[in-house]
Parts: structure tokens; sequence; C-alpha cells
């Protein structure tokens, strides 16, 4: 198959993910409910945290300009504030795609990282960790494909000043990021190039720099507690570890026999795993513990961090080191690239089940919570609807309820979702977050 294939699917795919995202609103999962209220009240950027501003900037804008301009239909406005969160990684991945769309191995370690970095953690569209991890794919991909001219300097100058501001896990990509930007410098002869380029690797080293300094000042943060102690269990995110368990399989066997690479193999494998990814829906039925867990998108982005650097730094170490060895060798045979670019592919196709299967959840938890806010007057226990159980309780999160309720609204007077709770154990970092919104100008139409 040609690579040709591999990168326009790719594309198309994650384009539809955009779409399919702002028409279920999926940007009010979880916290983004909360998001979306604070915005709408205040008149500005929710950008509580500093140290991840530059990602709230990007993605809040165009709904903030809407409000601004007078748009109090609730409903756009979460459509537009939804299709902004997923279209922002989706541009950035699809740029990434495109410089490397040349190179069958490279562009198989791009789609890799959409199939198991992307698609299992971006449930959760509203973490900041969506278009950073986004961002760190397509500065390498433009370094590890660069050209002696300012516009390729000037863009990963552009990506490196977001990324000052943007997520926790600067504290390892941003110095790791600085590295393959210098290294791409390499015999540039553009003075204008250089400079960019230089400019850029000092943004990614201010990344790290303000993570470094969040990270230690939030260290015994309870909520940051349990994000580190949350690390490892990502296990309990099935669309990530089926698409982990692919990689590494491929990547074992590979090491250990380079030829297999060439040949049908790797498509095998990631067909096999891409079948158990389109099944994993249905999975509970035959094993209950196993399921699809919406907020498993949120407790494995940390495993997915690693895994996104992990599959960096080998297509840096792919581009920089001699053919001598015998899978880079390997690695460099066009057939070789094909059938890798192919298999991600695969991944890419068994993990789009399971994507439509929660959207498809999500948008019906949506329109039975709309029902309950809309037909409802005063106030309304949590306790006494059927939130703890299936399929509701795969969207609950008790702390935004009153936020979630009050955006559905389409009419004064009507309902608010709380739940009887000190918020002593579950509790939203940013404490504005807990509270009812007062939205009297917009409605839901």
């Amino acid at each position: 198959m040609d690579t040709a294939i591999p990168y326009r699917v790719t594309v198309l795919l994650l384009w539809l993910q955009v779409l399919a995202g702002a028409l279920t609103c999926r940007g009010l999962f979880w916290d983004g409910a909360s998001f979306l209220a604070s915005m709408l009240e205040s008149g500005g950027f929710h950008d509580f945290y500093p140290a991840r501003a530059h990602v709230a900037w990007l993605t809040e804008t165009p709904t903030l300009l809407l409000a601004g301009a007078g748009v109090r239909n609730v409903h756009l406005l979460a459509m537009v504030f939804s299709a902004t969160l997923f279209a922002i990684p989706a541009a950035l991945y699809h740029l990434a795609l495109a410089r490397v769309r040349g190179n069958g191995t490279l562009l198989a370690a791009m789609i890799a990282v959409i199939a198991a970095v992307h698609l299992p953690t971006s449930f959760f569209i509203i973490g900041e960790h969506n278009v950073t991890y986004a961002l760190i794919a397509a500065t390498f991909a433009i370094a590890l494909t660069r050209r002696d001219d300012a516009r390729d300097g000037g863009l990963m100058l552009a990506l490196g000043l977001v990324a000052i501001a943007s997520y926790e896990v600067m504290v390892y990509l941003g110095p790791i990021t600085a590295a393959v930007v210098l290294w791409s410098r390499r015999g540039w002869r553009d003075p204008a190039g250089r400079m960019l380029s230089l400019a850029a690797a000092l943004a990614f080293l201010g990344a790290a720099a303000v993570s470094t300094n969040s990270t230690l000042l939030y260290w015994h943060h309870p909520h940051f507690v349990l994000v580190r102690e949350a690390t490892f269990d990502f296990w309990q995110n099935l669309q990530f570890v089926i698409s982990l368990a692919a990689l590494a399989t491929i990547g074992i066997v590979g090491l250990v026999h380079p030829g297999w690479l060439s040949s049908r193999g790797p498509l095998v494998a990631a067909g096999l795993m891409a079948a158990l990814l389109a099944i994993s829906p249905w999975l509970r039925e035959v094993h209950p513990p196993s399921f699809l867990f919406p907020p498993s998108h949120y407790v494995a982005r940390t495993a997915a961090g690693g895994l996104l650097v992990l599959s960096m730094l080998l297509s840096w170490a792919y581009v920089a080191l001699p053919k001598r060895l015998r899978l880079l060798a390997v690695l460099h045979e066009p057939k070789t690239g094909r059938w890798l670019a192919t298999a991600m592919l695969l991944l890419v196709l068994g993990g789009v089940v399971p994507e439509i299967w929660l959207t498809r959840q999500w948008a019906s938890y949506l329109a039975w919570f709309r029902g309950v806010a809309t037909s409802h007057t005063g106030i309304v226990s949590a306790r006494d609807l059927p939130l703890d159980q299936w399929p509701y309780r795969l969207f609950a999160q008790e702390w935004t309820y009153p936020a979630l309720s009050v955006l559905l609204h389409d009419a004064p007077g009507q309902a608010l979702v709380v739940t009887p709770n000190d918020y002593l154990n579950d509790h939203p970092f940013d404490p504005l977050c807990g509270t009812v919104p007062r939205l009297e100008r917009y409605a839901w139409r």
C-alpha cells in the first residue's frame, strides 16, 4: 500500500473527530462544563493556572469572541468551544503528518502517536496535554524534516512560545525538544532561520523552567499527590493498553528480528490488536471489569507522555544515526516504511470504534442530563438520580453538576443538580469551578 493512503485516511479521521466532538459538545465532559460556565460568567479566560495559560488562551479565544459579540446561545458556544479544543490538536497533528508523509517510517511513528497517545487520552479534551503533545509532535516533525529557511525556524518558535505555559510534562519534553531543535540547525546557512530556531530552543527551555517551577510549587498539593500516585494506573484505560501492547509487540519483535519489519508481520500484529480495540466496547459483556471508562483518559495521560517522548526519540535516532546497524538499514527501506505506516493505520482504525461508541454514549448522557435539568425546578439531588448506574456513571463528576445543569437551561427557574457534599474528598482543583454560575442572559437553544 502506498503511504499516501495512511496519511490521507489518518488526516480525514482527525478532522472527523473534530466534527463529531463539536456536534456532541464533548468539550463539556468533566472539567469542561465548569470551564465554559466560568468563561461565560466572567467574560474572560479561565486561565486560573498561569503555568498552562497559553493553551487556555488558544482554546478559549473563539468562544469568548462570540460571547463578546453578543451570542447567547449556549449550545452554539459549547459547540464552538468543543470544536476549538479538538481542532488545535488536529491541526498540529495534521502539520506533523504532512511534514513526514514522504518518509514511510517517520509517517508510521506519527500515526502511532495518534493511535496510542491522542485517541486514548482525548476524551478528556479539556486537558491541556492534548495541545501540548500535538505541539511536541509537530515540532519534532519540523526538526526531523529540516529545511534551510526562516519559515521552519519561525514555526518552531511559535510552537515554543505556546509551550512556555502549556503543561507540566514540559519538565522533560522541553529540554528534549530544545535539543532536537538545536540539532536541526546543523548545516543551516540562512541566518534568519538559525536565529529563529535558536530562539525556539530557548523557548522550549523556558517551558521546562516554568513547568519545573509549577511542579515544585504544587508538589505537595493534594490534587498533585493524587496525580503522581495515579501515574502507573494507565492499565485502567483499555484503549491505551491495547495500543501500547501493539506497539510493544512490533517493537520487540523488530528489535530481535529486524527483517520481520519489512514483511507482513507488523500488519498482522497491528491487525489483531486493532480487532481487539474494535470489540473493546463490548468486552464488558464477557468480563464485567473490562469496560471503557472515559475518566481513564485523564489517568493515562501521564503514561501517554512517556510513550510520546519514546516515539519522538526513536524517530530522531532513525534520522540522525548512521545506517550501519541492521535495524536502521531495514527501517530506511521504503517497503518497511509502507508496511509500518499501513500497520499503524489499522491501529487507528481499530481505535475509531471505541471513540465512536464513547461519543454516542456521551451524547445520550448529555441529552438525558438536559432532560433532568429542564423538566424540574429548584434543587435536584444527584443522590436521587441514577448517576451511579450504567451508563451514566461513565461521565459522572459530582462537582461539575451545578455548572452543567445551568449551561443546559433553556428558561429561567429550571433545576440545579447538586450533590450533598462538603467537598473535602471530592473537590475541584480551582474552588471557583465548584460554585453555581450566574448565566441569566444565556440559554441552551
